[in-house]
């Protein structure tokens, strides 16, 4: 007489053993690819205007460029080229994060004419860029100036520049990038305080996964209004978000 196998019995231990090892392999799994491969972002300020608004949120792709390692030379990574978009570390406060777009590139010849970037002595084709005021800033809108610093300008950056500069174009040193703002007019950039070193950019936006209406000019400094922010946002998430800019690409 045959007898059938006696089901296999899960003890309540051993379900909760198997839940641990799950949640745990997630964690795991999440943690490497916020520290590996995406990282999320916000936009604080109107630099990027109109590429990229206040309230943005963008996933930033950590691998695209590589480390600056070995395996630079064994995976396929991109070249950084003039007109990416950044994000990297705000190299006078490392602690901050920028986001800015590349205008010019190890070895280029850099200056700008009423406005108009020229590489290379070359005019720089920009449609992205927008402009708000007349051209009536020496400093900003005739770069780079060797007889007069601009106001907020960095000390130390001033005093290097002049060094960088010949026939009247900044010349960009080996490591090093070049970055503006596309609100070219309002736009705290290389122009002010200077280069933005290899090993500081973290890597390019890949696309906005949630806008959100500027509901709210002063951002939650405490607990509390933290707190606040998060439950309005929960609340009225279908009113405040910008579903045409939800899950746009950025270029």
């Amino acid at each position: 007489m045959h007898v059938p196998p006696r089901p296999i019995r899960r003890s309540f231990a051993t379900d909760l053993i198997g839940s641990i090892q799950s949640l745990l392999g997630t964690v795991v799994i999440a943690v490497f690819v916020i520290t590996f491969i995406v990282q999320a972002f916000q936009i604080p300020s109107e630099s990027m205007e109109n590429t990229l608004l206040v309230g943005d949120y963008l996933l930033v792709n950590k691998l695209c460029y590589g480390g600056g390692g070995v395996w630079d030379y064994v995976m396929p990574y991109q070249k950084i080229r003039r007109g990416d978009i950044i994000v990297f570390l705000y190299p006078v406060d490392p602690k901050q994060h920028f986001v800015k777009r590349v205008i010019g590139v190890p070895g280029d010849r850099l200056r700008m004419v009423n406005k108009k970037v020229w590489i290379n002595g070359k005019p720089l084709d920009e449609p992205y860029v927008r402009y708000l005021e007349p051209a009536d800033n020496v400093f900003r809108d005739d770069f780079p100036r060797v007889d007069i610093p601009a106001i907020g300008m960095e000390g130390k950056w001033w005093l290097q520049m002049r060094k960088l500069v010949d026939d009247g174009q900044l010349i960009i040193p080996q490591g090093h990038y070049f970055v503006m703002g596309d609100n070219r007019d309002d736009s705290q950039d290389s122009r002010y305080w200077g280069f933005v070193p290899r090993e500081n950019i973290v890597g390019r936006p890949l696309v906005i996964y949630w806008s959100v209406r500027d509901w709210d000019q002063n951002p939650p400094s405490s607990f509390g209004e933290r707190m606040y922010h998060a439950a309005y946002s929960v609340a009225h998430f279908f009113q405040i978000t910008r579903w045409n800019r939800t899950l746009r690409l950025v270029h």
